[in-house]
């Protein structure tokens, strides 16, 4: 069933501060957001013009784009060997760790194979780094503790790789019953809930292990189930998919309405995976432009700082994808190792929404 119409009126310009903008805000912040990565691949970084943007970080638009992602495709999984086992390794080790650094740090002994991979060998080479202060997870989530090997943590999770090795996971993942049906598989190992299976399933995906299409599923984050609480209130939690899902289909109605031209993914539209990030990444973003609206987790602040970091390499996606940046860099040295100002305005061509200020926090105005 469809997301009714007038959820998504609520997003249509009922005035600064309230609930209905965020959803507003949403397809300004994606175009937003999405103008600065296009700048600096283009070569420049200027400060954008949203003053909760130009203070505060935030994830790409589209999560291929974001840093981490990027070095998974390019550096992780495209650079070496294409059968599949070897893929589907490098990709759950990368990706249980989600740090560049403990990846490189790894390959220090040799890039992992399934023909050789020994847990109880990575296991102290990562003891040793954390016992000399270095850490070996990412913050961008927690990872739990495997309950048959809670400590160290790491060894769990090297033991849990190990078993979906001995369990041929490779093979199951190619006989699964589209992307729901890997994450469904996924779900099966212990320490893996759903927001984690559905992270593991996108990146499998990205690889060429996997051949699913992305559009078909998603899973709602804690995050984004947040943000969806601030941007259409009153919608269940069990709904949140179906949300995500017509938002997705709807995307160029929405720009449209307000006069956003989104240029894509060099002819790749937003993916359900990168509409529930944005409403995670809203739901950051309306903790200061929109601090009147308490959302379903209550929190407020928004930790990390924007720091202009410069232009970036050419980016490398999926090459199943047939996308055609200007410049595709081929997979680089890895383990082994147009001037922004927001996104361009046209004018709405269709729906009743006219242009409204898109909102800003006060404190920093």
């Amino acid at each position: 069933m469809p997301v009714q119409e007038e959820l998504f009126a609520a997003g249509r310009g009922r005035g600064r501060g309230n609930a209905g903008t965020v959803m507003d805000a949403y397809w300004w912040f994606a175009a937003d957001r999405h103008a600065m990565w296009l700048a600096r691949v283009g070569g420049s970084e200027s400060p954008p013009d949203d003053p909760v943007l130009r203070t505060f970080r935030f994830t790409n638009a589209y999560r291929v784009c974001d840093r981490v992602s990027q070095y998974l495709v390019r550096e992780v999984q495209y650079r070496h060997d294409q059968s599949p086992s070897e893929v589907v390794l490098r990709t759950l080790l990368f990706k249980l760790f989600n740090k560049i650094e403990t990846w490189e740090l790894i390959c220090s002994a040799g890039v992992p194979s399934a023909s050789t991979f020994d847990p109880a060998a990575m296991s102290a080479l990562l003891g040793d780094a954390q016992r000399s202060g270095q850490a070996v997870y990412s913050a961008a989530y927690i990872m739990p503790p495997i309950a048959l090997c809670p400590s160290p943590k790491h060894r769990g999770h090297l033991g849990l790789v190990a078993r979906m090795l001995d369990d041929d996971l490779t093979e199951a993942a190619r006989r699964a019953d589209g992307l729901a049906g890997l994450y469904r598989l996924l779900r099966r190992y212990p320490g893996i809930g759903p927001f984690l299976a559905f992270q593991l399933a996108i990146d499998l995906n990205y690889s060429s292990a996997a051949k699913f299409d992305e559009a078909e599923f998603v899973v709602a984050g804690p995050g984004a189930l947040d943000g969806i609480s601030k941007c259409l209130p009153g919608t269940a939690p069990s709904r949140a998919e179906l949300v995500i899902h017509e938002v997705c289909d709807r995307q160029e109605e929405e720009f449209s309405r307000r006069g956003i031209e989104f240029p894509g993914l060099f002819g790749r539209r937003l993916q359900p995976i990168d509409c529930q990030n944005l409403f995670c990444e809203i739901s950051k973003y309306s903790r200061v432009a929109f601090p009147g609206v308490a959302g379903s987790a209550g929190r407020t602040r928004i930790k990390q700082r924007y720091i202009p970091a410069g232009p970036l390499p050419p980016p490398f996606f999926p090459p199943k994808w047939r996308l055609s940046p200007p410049l595709l860099a081929a997979p680089g040295h890895g383990c082994g190792s147009a001037r922004h100002g927001g996104a361009r305005r046209i004018a709405p061509t269709a729906g009743p929404a006219e242009r409204h200020d898109r909102p800003v926090a006060e404190a920093l105005i």
